[in-house]
């Protein structure tokens, strides 16, 4: 039995999630290492598209529709099996199937919510701390003052100009001392500056502003909240860590790469950063919410990269940025649409079961068939002649409904979403009732040309049943013309059983029949009689198929 409540169905889908997450940032970790010689900025968008892709994965898992590779299901079954080895193609496989829908196992609930609880309380702590470094920034942004000198701002509208920066850029001095440059905001970008950094020299005003203005360019601190999100949204994963920490590094770099570009001397940089790094600290508060000039945890790579002469600085140009951006979606979306045999979706599917008088039909057998996935499940209606699966995958289902002696019901198709709910109600049909007679005497069969025969009619049961039985049943006679011409045949009638027992509406259905043997079937079963068919109690007429077979012995 596999029943999936909300707790197991959110489970599933984050474990779903971070699975693809694994994949899309594996492939980004390989992409970065093959671009290694290429500039920093192309391994930063790949970094960047890589987090928003983990990122986006559970919304896009939810809105795009399921894609369920057979090979991949194939695969699970083959794993799961008991022998671990595939079944050969002549063998028969029992389905999976749900005895009792409506109960689910109280243990894999229990263990289920346990998880999500343990993984919103590392969700909540890593964001929280995300809310409060930004909650800093802002009180302190709110206590600086800005920084209106002259050659400040020069510098500031020159390089925007150069980096094509169309947003108001704020620049405000903090009233410690020490604090590390850094940028933060969206719409409304902002440097904080330390309070010494009117005392700056020429050449240190412009790399700090081109350095943090490349930021702004970039929208760099966007995608490090973003960043910062995906790592608390899969805090477990080591992955969310090191594709955050990554994404930073590269985005120093980058910024690095930029300001060398305008003309500084990498030995100078480099003396700038170091001086800054030795003078000046980072908050450890906001360190998760900003982007700081001069983290000492990488100025040695940093370093290493902007002393290298053969480095690749050159910026990413929008075709490169363009063509990365494809190759990401196609690759996002399909890994999104996946559906893994363990994570899927599923939906309540209920109804109600009766029989032809209106009255309820327990203990019928509810079969519900998904045929892409090749799963069967089923339950059995209860006393009140409800069924309830209390979560299906979701996907579309063939219904049958089977019952003895009724007729075995087969509904359109059912496509069942995830967590919804889906109800239907179902009148059964009595099922198919046959009588044969044999009509035997001696002689020689001529051969006749081939007669269509019809179909046997069903005939319509109900809940609590009991079937007619023949209790006077006259032998229908040979015609002698039909013998002596060797003619032989079967003749299929149609009739309805009274209330009262008796056959009504007598019709021959194969109209090619001889018409002796046919007028001798209709006068004899015009005499039989029936015990009447009793549903819930009460008499009723049922339809019949009776079949006489006339055969002449050689």
């Amino acid at each position: 039995m596999n029943v999936l409540r909300s707790s197991e169905l959110s489970l599933a889908l984050l474990v779903g999630c971070s699975v693809k997450m694994t994949c899309l940032l594996g492939f980004a970790w390989i992409i970065a290492r093959a671009a290694r010689r290429q500039s920093a900025a192309v391994r930063h968008l790949v970094w960047s598209l890589g987090i928003l892709g983990s990122l986006i994965l559970p919304l896009l898992t939810l809105l795009l529709p399921g894609w369920h590779p057979a090979t991949l299901w194939h695969a699970s079954e083959l794993l799961s099996s008991p022998y671990g080895m595939a079944a050969s193609p002549g063998a028969r496989t029992l389905p999976s199937m749900i005895v009792d829908a409506g109960a689910a196992s109280p243990l894999s609930s229990k263990l289920s919510s346990l998880a999500l609880l343990v993984w919103a309380a590392g969700f909540m702590v890593i964001s929280m701390r995300l809310v409060g470094g930004i909650a800093r920034l802002a009180w302190v942004s709110a206590q600086s003052m800005p920084l209106l000198e002259q050659n400040w701002m020069r510098a500031v509208l020159e390089i925007s100009k150069r980096s094509k920066i169309a947003r108001p850029v704020r620049v405000l001095q903090c009233g410690n001392q020490a604090v590390m440059p850094l940028t933060w905001g969206i719409f409304r970008p902002i440097i904080i500056l330390p309070a010494i950094a009117r005392e700056w020299p020429e050449d240190r005003r412009r790399i700090v502003i081109g350095h943090e203005l490349s930021h702004v360019a970039r929208g760099d601190w966007l995608v490090q909240v973003c960043a910062e999100l995906a790592r608390a949204f899969y805090w477990f994963h080591p992955f969310a860590w090191m594709a955050a920490g990554c994404l930073r590094q590269e985005s120093e770099c980058a910024c690095d790469d930029s300001v060398l570009n305008c003309g500084i001397e990498p030995s100078d940089y480099a003396n700038q950063l170091l001086d800054l790094a030795r003078t000046l600290k980072n908050s450890s508060r906001a360190r998760s919410a900003a982007l700081a000039l001069a983290r000492p945890s990488n100025l040695e790579r940093r370093f290493a990269s902007m002393l290298k002469p053969s480095m690749n600085r050159s910026p990413l140009s929008h075709r490169a940025r363009l063509l990365t951006v494809l190759s990401a979606l196609c690759l996002l979306l399909p890994l999104a649409a996946l559906r893994l045999p363990a994570q899927n979706p599923s939906g309540k599917f209920t109804g109600t079961i009766y029989d032809p008088s209106g009255a309820l039909v327990p203990n019928a057998t509810v079969i519900m068939t998904n045929h892409k996935t090749n799963k069967v499940e089923m339950t059995t209606s209860g006393t009140e002649g409800n069924f309830n699966f209390a979560a299906l995958a979701v996907g579309e289902y063939e219904m049958k409904v089977v019952k003895p002696g009724f007729e075995e019901y087969k509904g359109a198709t059912i496509v069942l979403e995830p967590s919804r709910e889906s109800s239907q109600n179902i009148t059964l049909k009595i099922g198919s009732f046959v009588e044969e007679v044999n009509v035997v005497a001696e002689g020689t069969a001529k051969p006749l040309p081939a007669e269509t025969s019809g179909k046997p009619a069903r005939f319509r049961l109900g809940g609590d049943i009991q079937a007619p039985k023949l209790v006077n049943k006259v032998q229908p006679v040979y015609p002698p013309a039909s013998k002596a011409a060797g003619i032989e045949g079967t003749v299929i009638l149609h009739a309805i059983i009274g209330m009262e027992g008796n056959p009504l509406s007598l019709r021959v259905m194969n109209s090619q029949v001889d018409p002796e043997l046919a007028r001798a079937a209709v006068e004899a079963v015009s005499k039989w009689r029936y015990s009447p068919t009793v549903l819930n109690g009460e008499p009723i007429e049922v339809d019949t198929t009776i079949m006489v077979n006339f055969k002449l012995l050689s």
